[in-house]
């Protein structure tokens, strides 16, 4: 399948899976064991507040492809939006999800990894 087939919800149901992903696999190399450590720790990456805050950080490192999908993301049309987030940062959570979700299927796992420290620094200091 080819990106241009694959419609916005669908790249970031995708990349939210990417995302989720990344952050699993940082926290299992933290260390942490009990599924209750892990659930309470992932949601400091993942919450909309999260992921707007870490697309602050890579926004400026963005290629123009890699920003025209973000921004795709950001723009999608939202019917509901999560009591705990404000719609500006559900909205950058979503341009977020998006650009994991185009970049996973355009197979570039190290930039996916790259852009995951470079958004969560504090990831990147932890598995030194």
């Amino acid at each position: 399948m080819r990106i241009t087939e694959i419609s916005t919800p669908a790249l970031a149901y995708l990349g939210d899976c990417v995302i989720e992903l990344c952050v699993r696999h940082h926290l299992v190399e933290t260390g942490l064991s009990t599924s209750a450590h892990l659930n309470e720790a992932a949601l400091g990456y993942v919450r909309a507040s999260a992921q707007a805050e870490a697309m602050k950080r890579i926004l400026p490192l963005l290629s123009e492809e890699e920003e025209a999908y973000f921004r795709r993301g950001r723009n999608l049309g939202h019917s509901s939006v999560p009591k705990h987030a404000t719609v500006s940062d559900y909205r950058t959570a979503t341009g977020m999800e998006v650009l994991f979700g185009f970049l996973h299927v355009t197979r570039r796992e190290e930039r996916i990894r790259e852009l995951f420290a470079l958004a969560y620094p504090s990831a990147e200091e932890a598995q030194k």
